[in-house]
């Protein structure tokens, strides 16, 4: 990474969920902009990878492993933030799982809840976090990642989708609440990217078929996670300084329209289609029993 100092310079940057995938694309660009991140986990090795990595880029970095789930631990990340750096400007709600993909009944109760209490409470404990010390000096950007569903209901997918509807619904509420402390909240969709979250699923026997199905979805509109990060960028940025509420959503269309050209092309060149996505099938547990 090209250390410049940027549109981010001197500021101070927690992302969730940090350590791979989208998360860890918004760190390298908050770094590259000049931002000092800091980077979270619930697993360990993975916060102690990710900041050598970005640290041998020349990124200023630290890292804490954290389970958004706790309360205590999104605090204690806050607070990690302010003794390796000293202040907090931007904090970026990311970490998130998705569930099994089936019918609401037949998906393991324990892996809906896990959806529940990551994507929900994961978010909500880390706007306290940011609220908690960004409200003092009225000054900070909140920026909370929605996906499928936040709109409209998302059949066979409904933990994931409920919880992305929550979220946006929420950060809208609370951009309402902070609106007179000069906050910045915000609400970001990335579009489908390719990254390990989407390119493993798990279904409920019965429905390869939706695993199927989202594997050409994947391949004509997934794009890398590098691509989004820029509007990650933008949101923390002072394009949107004095604004608040704002909800901003990948551009759908020009990337299908990117995707289709890929295909037409693999398939006037005759190239083998690889798929974008594995999955495993799970036998079902019918809670209506």
């Amino acid at each position: 990474m090209a250390r410049q100092i940027g549109t981010l310079a001197g500021k101070v940057a927690v992302i969730t969920g940090s350590t791979q995938g989208f998360g860890l694309a918004i760190a390298h660009a908050y770094a590259g902009a000049g931002a000092a991140v800091v980077l979270s986990n619930h697993l360990p090795d993975e916060v102690v990878r990710a900041v050598d990595h970005l640290r041998d880029q020349g990124a200023q970095v630290a890292g804490r492993p954290c389970d958004v789930r706790n309360r205590d631990q999104v605090f204690a990340l806050a607070d990690a933030a302010l003794s390796a750096f000293g202040r907090l400007d931007i904090w970026v709600n990311n970490a998130g799982v998705t569930a099994t993909q089936g019918p609401t009944v037949a998906v393991a109760p324990a892996v809906f809840t896990r959806v529940v209490e990551t994507n929900i409470l994961g978010t909500y404990h880390g706007s306290l976090a940011a609220l908690r010390h960004m409200s003092p000096r009225r000054e900070g950007k909140l920026i909370n990642i929605v996906g499928q569903g936040e709109q409209k209901p998302n059949p066979y997918g409904n933990a994931y989708g409920a919880s992305k509807t929550w979220i946006r619904t929420f950060t809208l509420a609370l951009a309402e609440e902070e609106r007179a402390a000069g906050l910045g909240i915000f609400i970001l969709n990335p579009g489908l990217l390719n990254t390990e979250l989407t390119r493993q699923m798990q279904v409920v026997a019965g429905y390869e078929s939706r695993a199927r199905a989202f594997d050409m979805v994947a391949r004509l509109m997934a794009v890398p996670p590098e691509d989004s990060a820029q509007l990650a960028l933008w949101l923390a940025g002072p394009a949107t300084n004095g604004r608040t509420g704002m909800e901003i959503r990948a551009p759908v269309f020009r990337r299908l329209l990117r995707g289709l050209a890929r295909e037409l092309a693999r398939v006037a060149l005759r190239r083998p289609r690889s798929n974008r996505v594995s999955y495993v099938s799970l036998p079902p547990s019918d809670d209506r029993a």
